[in-house]
C-alpha cells in the first residue's frame, strides 16, 4: 500500500517495546526507469538493536502482511540482516540497483547465498529494494519529513494552504527544497494518490523540517510524522557512465559527447537529437514537460555536452533512446550564418549576379566572389540545465544542491524524528 507508512507503523510498534534505533529510518530511491516500479521506486531499511530479534521479526512480518495490497499488484519483500557492519557485496548490489535492472531471481539467489532470512509476497520483486536498502552507502544525503493521515481520511482530497507552503519555502530555503513551484503556483509536497501520506517536506537538517511543519496550515488532523534519511535530491542514479556496452534497456546514467546533428522538434514540442560518444551515436529525447526543450533545440552539431537520463527500450520504429533528465553544456561551437557580402564603401548588402557569378554592389559596382560567414550569438550558455521543479523526479538533484554534499546529520534518538499525535 505504502512503503513509508508501513515503516511508520513498524517504528511505532518497536518504540513501544523500547527498541533502540541506531539511525534514522532510511528511504532509498532506486533506478526510476524500471517499468514495474512503484511510483518512486523506494525501499526502506532500519538499523536497530534488540534483545528479542525473533520476536521483532515475527511482528514485522505480520505488519508487512497486514499492510501489503497484494490484490492490487503489490510485491513486497522483507529482509533481515544481523551484523555490526555491512559487507561490500551488499553495497555492490545496492549500487547496481541504482542504475540497472536487477532480476528478482538474482535477489532471491543473493539472499540464499548470504544466508539471509527473507520473506515476500507476490513475485518477490520487493526483495531487490530490501537488499539494496540495507547495502546503500551514503556519500550525500537529504532528509524527508513525511506526515501521515488518519485512516478515515485515506483516499480523500488533501487540503493544505498553498500560501502557507509558499511562505514555508521562502522561510526555510536553502535548507528545504522542491516544496512550491512559484512559476506555476503549484504545491509540490502533497502526493495525489490515495496513499496515507499527507505531505512530505525534503531538506538538509532536522530543525528546518520541524520548523517547516509549524508554518504549514491545514484543517486536517494528522496521525503523526516520521523523518527519513534519504538519497532523494542526490542524482544518485545518474552517476554511472553509460557506454555502448552497458546501455541496456531501463538503465540510467550519463554520457559525454558531441552533438551529431541538428535537433529535430516533433509534434507535441518534444526534441530529438543524436550524440556521438566514443565513435558510437545515440539518440537523445527531451520531452516538453521537462521545460528544457528550448535548451535542447538550440544545440548545434559539434557542441560538447554531458547528458543524463534513462534508456528507453528499442522498438520496431525506434532504436534505444536516452530520455534526458539533464543537459550540461561543456563547450559551445561557434554558430556561423552565411550571407551576401557587405559593400564596405556603401555599407549595403551586395546582390547575387547569378549562379557561380559572384556578387556586386548595385550602388558602386564593387564585386565579391563569395558569401561571407558571420558568427551569431548562442541562445544557450555553458552551464547545467535541469528540468523545471514540477518535473523533478525523487532523485533529481535540484540546482540549489549542485556541489553540496550533506554528511553532517548526526542521529540522536532523543531528537523529534518520530511522533504520533495523541489527539
Amino acid at each position: 500500500m505504502c512503503t513509508t507508512f508501513l515503516a511508520y507503523k513498524i517504528v511505532d510498534l518497536l518504540k513501544k517495546q523500547k527498541t533502540e534505533f541506531l539511525d534514522f529510518p532510511r528511504l532509498i530511491r532506486f533506478n526510476p526507469n524500471i517499468p514495474w516500479k512503484t511510483r518512486g521506486n523506494g525501499a526502506v531499511s532500519m538499523k536497530i538493536k534488540t534483545k528479542n530479534p525473533s520476536s521483532v521479526k515475527n511482528q514485522v512480518k505480520n505488519l508487512v502482511s497486514k499492510y501489503s495490497d497484494v490484490k492490487h499488484g503489490a510485491n513486497p519483500g522483507l529482509v533481515f540482516f544481523e551484523s555490526e557492519t555491512i559487507p561490500s557485496n551488499f553495497i555492490d548490489f545496492s549500487n547496481l540497483a541504482l542504475w540497472r535492472l536487477i532480476n528478482r531471481n538474482n535477489a532471491k539467489k543473493f539472499a540464499k547465498k548470504n544466508n539471509l532470512e527473507f520473506f515476500y509476497k507476490g513475485n518477490g520483486q520487493g526483495l531487490v529494494g530490501a537488499i539494496g536498502a540495507i547495502g546503500y552507502d551514503f556519500h550525500d544525503h537529504t532528509l524527508e519529513l513525511l506526515s501521515y493521515r488518519k485512516r478515515s481520511k485515506f483516499g480523500k482530497e488533501r487540503k493544505i494552504s498553498p500560501d502557507s507552503v509558499k511562505i514555508m519555502q521562502e522561510k526555510t530555503l536553502p535548507n528545504t527544497f522542491n516544496s512550491f513551484d512559484t512559476k506555476k503556483g503549484r504545491v509540490l509536497i502533497t502526493p495525489h494518490g490515495p496513499d496515507p501520506v499527507f505531505y512530505g517536506v525534503r531538506g538538509e537538517n532536522v530543525d528546518s523540517l520541524l520548523y517547516a511543519t509549524k508554518i504549514l496550515k491545514s484543517e486536517e488532523k494528522l496521525d503523526g510524522y516520521m523523518i527519513f534519511k534519504s538519497n532523494q535530491g542526490t542524482g544518485d542514479h545518474l552517476k554511472n557512465e553509460l557506454t555502448f556496452d552497458n546501455m541496456s534497456p531501463y538503465a540510467s546514467g550519463k554520457i559525454t559527447g558531441m552533438v551529431a546533428n541538428a535537433p529535430k522538434i516533433v509534434k507535441g514540442g518534444h526534441v530529438f537529437f543524436k550524440i556521438n560518444s566514443n565513435n558510437h551515436e545515440f539518440w537523445c529525447a527531451v520531452y516538453k514537460p521537462t521545460g528544457i526543450t528550448t535548451i535542447a533545440s538550440n544545440l548545434i552539431k559539434g557542441d560538447n555536452i554531458c547528458v543524463g537520463g534513462g534508456i528507453r527500450k528499442a522498438s520496431k520504429n525506434f532504436p534505444r533512446i536516452i530520455n534526458l533528465e539533464f543537459i550540461d553544456v561543456i563547450h559551445l561551437e561557434k554558430k556561423l550564418v552565411t550571407s551576401n557580402p557587405l559593400c564596405k564603401k556603401c555599407n549595403k548588402k551586395m546582390k547575387s549576379k547569378g549562379k557561380n557569378q559572384g556578387f556586386q554592389c548595385i550602388r558602386c559596382g564593387k564585386k565579391a566572389l563569395s558569401k561571407t560567414n558571420n558568427e551569431v550569438s548562442r541562445k544557450i550558455q555553458k552551464k547545467l540545465y535541469v528540468p523545471k521543479m514540477s518535473a523533478h523526479r525523487h532523485l533529481t538533484r535540484p540546482l540549489q544542491r549542485v556541489g553540496l554534499i550533506n554528511k553532517s546529520t548526526k542521529f540522536d534518538e532523543s531528537q523529534s524524528w518520530f511522533c504520533v499525535y495523541r489527539n
